[in-house]
């Protein structure tokens, strides 16, 4: 069997840990001896251990001799577990099949070059591109010290998220709901606005049981801490995490309230239209947080697109039309010649009950 018969399944590994291993790289490993498959892993929840080592004590003695199909370069360098290079070493691995280099600074290329010291034959690029999709995250926090942001949006086939008269529940199909709860189950937060708070009261998790293990965090864009204390996602604080960005100078007593009730707050310097969101993503990514799906309304999505942020869009499009006095899935943003637009490529289309989803990536 082939390099890339064997390197998809380690892809496969790889994609069931998304949303569970920030701040570290979701990452799978499958060791092959003489054609069979000896050992697989992928990297745990919290993102340790890592791949390799589950592999290699799956495998145990099977794993000399034999190969490593591994979609991400191990790592070199001693941080919070040992080096993966070290571990492939010592296990006595003679190959190692890569996807993708790993963009840390301490890690592109060392890795590589350790293993081929020990003797070990390295093949690269196997699949590189559905692997570097898989790290996407990960790499955008690397390059850009931000997580990487899927804007999802679900409105009629003119644009709308709501009616005049604010209705929105439910304008696409449960197969389109149940989508979205995936979606969130494979990302490392969830990021609403406050006026979404107010008008819907969501709660924002992950309900498809058995999806994933690690909580899934929620973050509110609240420049001035409007968010209820009674509201859902405040009263389930303690089961699912709540971070609550905010400007500077907002009130202490309300600062101390949903601290109190569990919620985590992260000051931010503040902006003419709010909370400055480049900044807010940037301090996601020092807290660790790699993955962020958006699920606002037409102010945070109109937001998060001036400011160049949003890299990825899962569009529901629901058959039905709303007119022109219905709610804009992007409020207006300064958009005034069409070159200044951003711009995305469809990626693909599925159809989900009677819904369209349509994946697009931003245009760099």
């Amino acid at each position: 069997m082939s390099d890339t018969y064997f390197m998809r399944g380690a892809l496969a590994l790889a994609r069931r840990g998304l949303g569970q291993t920030a701040p570290n790289p979701s990452v799978g490993c499958v060791i092959v001896n003489k054609g069979r498959v000896a050992g697989r892993g992928f990297t745990a929840p919290g993102g340790r251990p890592h791949a390799e080592v589950i592999a290699l004590r799956e495998a145990g003695e099977q794993a000399r001799g034999g190969t490593a199909y591994v979609t991400l370069e191990p790592c070199s360098f001693i941080g919070k577990t040992g080096p993966c290079t070290q571990e492939l070493i010592s296990a006595g691995i003679s190959r190692v099949v890569l996807g993708a280099r790993d963009p840390h600074p301490k890690v592109n290329g060392s890795g590589i070059a350790q293993l081929k010291s020990a003797g070990i034959s390295v093949t690269e690029n196997v699949l590189r591109q559905e692997c570097e999709a898989v790290i996407a995250g990960f790499a955008t926090v690397q390059r850009e010290q931000r997580p990487l942001l899927r804007l999802k949006l679900a409105t009629s086939l003119d644009g709308r998220i709501a009616t005049s008269g604010r209705e929105s529940k439910w304008i696409t199909s449960p197969q389109a709901r149940r989508a979205v709860h995936a979606m969130r189950g494979r990302h490392d937060a969830v990021l609403t606005g406050v006026g979404t708070v107010l008008a819907d009261d969501p709660e924002l998790t992950c309900r498809i049981d058995g999806f994933r293990t690690e909580p899934l965090v929620r973050v509110v864009v609240d420049s001035h801490l409007r968010t209820p204390l009674l509201s859902r996602l405040v009263r389930s604080a303690s089961e699912h995490p709540l971070w609550i960005l905010y400007r500077d100078g907002a009130d202490r007593l309300r600062r101390r309230a949903l601290e109190d009730a569990g919620a985590k707050l992260l000051e931010l310097p503040g902006s003419t239209a709010g909370v400055d969101l480049r900044a807010s993503m940037a301090a996601l990514a020092r807290e660790g947080i790699t993955r962020v799906l958006a699920e606002g309304g037409g102010t945070l999505a109109a937001g998060l697109l001036r400011a160049g942020l949003v890299d990825r869009i899962s569009w529901f499009h629901a058959p039905c039309i709303i007119g022109g006095d219905g709610y804009p899935a992007a409020q207006a943003f300064g958009i005034s010649l069409l070159e200044d637009a951003p711009r995305f490529a469809l990626v693909f289309s599925e159809r989900l009950g009677y819904d369209m989803l349509s994946q697009f990536k931003r245009v760099e």
